[in-house]
C-alpha cells in the first residue's frame, strides 16, 4: 500500500479537522483570513480516507447558497455536518455539502469556536473573544457553552471557570464533555445539566483541539508550546514534535491516525495515534 502523507498543504487557515468513519473521508474547515472576519469566504475541504483531497472546496462560502464566514469546529450527527462560524450555526449535508440549516446566535454568542455531537444534541463551545480595539483579539467574554436540539439553541453553561472554553469532546465511559480551555492550563471535564467544572490535570495552556481517545486518555493540542499531547490519569506526555498554531485535531479510528490542522501553517500534518501507557 502506498505510504501516506505526513502532511497535506494548499489549506487557508486550516481550522477544525472530523473524520466521517461511514464515508471514510475527512472534513476541514478553512477559516481563510482572520478568525473574526465576517468575509464570506470560508470553505469546508474534503478529504479521502488515504488523506489525500477529493474537494478542497467541498463547501465554499458564497457559492450554492451557503454562508461561512470564518468556520471551525465541526461535529457529524446523522447526514448533518454541523459547523461553528462565529456568531452562527451552519448544517450541511454532509453527502452533497448542501446548505440545510442556519441558525443565528448574533448578541448571543460572540466567538463560537469548537463543536461535538452529545446524546441529547450538538454542544458549541464560545470563547468570548472580540475586537481589542487595535486591529487584533481580546478575551472580552462571556465564557459559554452552547447547545443545539433541533434548530434550536440554548446557553448550557455560563461561567467564566470555562476560559474561554476552545476544544470540547463527548466521553461516552465518563458520560460527560471534556473540554480545553484557551485562556487556562487545566482541562476540564464538565456534566450536562451541572455548572461544576472538574480537573482532570494540568496542561501548558491555550488549549484547542480535544479528543477522546478512551476512558480517562485525552488528545489535546496547546498553542503555548506547539505541542501535541495526551493526557492519561494527570499524566502529559507530548509527542510527534512541534506543530506551530496546531488547532482543533480529528481522529480515524480505523487506521489509528489524527489530523492536525496548523492554522497559521496552512496545511494539515497526520501521525499516528500514540499507544495507550499504563
Amino acid at each position: 500500500a502506498p505510504a501516506l502523507p505526513d502532511k497535506l498543504e494548499g489549506f487557508k487557515n486550516p481550522e477544525s479537522a472530523r473524520y466521517d468513519a461511514e464515508l471514510d473521508v475527512w472534513y476541514v474547515s478553512n477559516v481563510n483570513g482572520g478568525p473574526m472576519a465576517r468575509d464570506g469566504n470560508g470553505y469546508i475541504s474534503r478529504l479521502k480516507g488515504d488523506e489525500t483531497v477529493d474537494s478542497m472546496e467541498f463547501i465554499m462560502g458564497g457559492r450554492n447558497g451557503v454562508t461561512l464566514n470564518a468556520p471551525k469546529g465541526l461535529a457529524i450527527v446523522g447526514d448533518t455536518l454541523w459547523v461553528a462560524d462565529l456568531d452562527a450555526v451552519r448544517a450541511f449535508n454532509r453527502k452533497t455539502g448542501e446548505p440545510i440549516a442556519s441558525i443565528d446566535l448574533k448578541g448571543k454568542a460572540k466567538f463560537l469556536n469548537d463543536a461535538a455531537a452529545g446524546p441529547d444534541g450538538v454542544y458549541f463551545t464560545d470563547s468570548g473573544f472580540g475586537s481589542d480595539g487595535k486591529g487584533g483579539m481580546a478575551h472580552t467574554g462571556p465564557d459559554q457553552i452552547f447547545k443545539v436540539s433541533g434548530r434550536k439553541a440554548t446557553v448550557a453553561l455560563k461561567s467564566s471557570a470555562l476560559a474561554a472554553p476552545n476544544g470540547i469532546a463527548w466521553d461516552t465511559a465518563g458520560n460527560r464533555f471534556i473540554v480545553g480551555p484557551f485562556a487556562g492550563k487545566t482541562l476540564q471535564a464538565w456534566t450536562p445539566g451541572q455548572t461544576k467544572l472538574t480537573s482532570l490535570g494540568e496542561t501548558p495552556g491555550q488549549i484547542d483541539g480535544v479528543e477522546v481517545l478512551g476512558p480517562d486518555r485525552v488528545l489535546l493540542t496547546s498553542w503555548t508550546d506547539s505541542t501535541l499531547n495526551t493526557l492519561q490519569s494527570g499524566k502529559l506526555t507530548p509527542f510527534g514534535g512541534k506543530m506551530p498554531s496546531p488547532a482543533d485535531i480529528g481522529v480515524d479510528t480505523k487506521r489509528g491516525r489524527v489530523a492536525i490542522p496548523l492554522l497559521l501553517g496552512n496545511r494539515v500534518e497526520f501521525r499516528a495515534l500514540p499507544a495507550a501507557t499504563r
